[in-house]
């Protein structure tokens, strides 16, 4: 796993633009993190279906971000179940919608997806979005994710 984290920050340091879909064996919060701070774009393990990996692939090729949703769920769980706005000054800026709207990006749903789950419109849930990355002061989506894993109270 190491290999794969140096090599992403050796392509992101030669080619900035490039987007790294990060494979794995195991589903590891503290890998996913690495992942993302090393500039993956996405990050699925190496047990996804041979579908599930073109899509990824795919989605990731177009510039999309994507997390394995089996190594974000418990980092949704843990921001729901957490008073962790309050303990975090970025995270604190955050509108209760933002904050779902992020619990769900972290779980590595889409804005479909989001805006589904939570009966808002796609282009309601964009503007979320971009509020969300300006406040936590990153660029993607996968950086916002990993912001809340890095930020959660590990004793929480």
């Amino acid at each position: 796993s190491g290999s794969g984290i140096q090599a992403t920050r050796e392509i992101q340091s030669r080619v900035p633009a490039s987007n790294v879909l990060m494979l794995t064996s195991y589903p590891d919060d503290d890998a996913l993190f690495a992942s993302i701070m090393a500039g993956a774009s996405g990050y699925m393990l190496k047990s996804a279906t041979p579908a599930e990996l073109i899509r990824g692939v795919r989605r990731v090729g177009q510039g999309e971000s994507l997390l394995d949703p089996s190594v974000t769920g418990q980092v949704l769980t843990r921001v729901r179940q957490s008073p962790i706005l309050a303990r975090d000054e970025k995270l604190s800026r955050l509108t209760s919608r933002e904050a779902e709207v992020l619990a769900l990006l972290a779980q590595g749903k889409t804005n479909a997806q989001i805006a589904r789950d939570i009966h808002i419109s796609e282009k309601t849930v964009k503007n979320h979005v971009s509020t969300i990355l300006g406040k936590l002061e990153v660029e993607r989506r996968t950086e916002a994710a990993a912001y809340v894993a890095q930020h959660r109270n590990p004793f929480g």
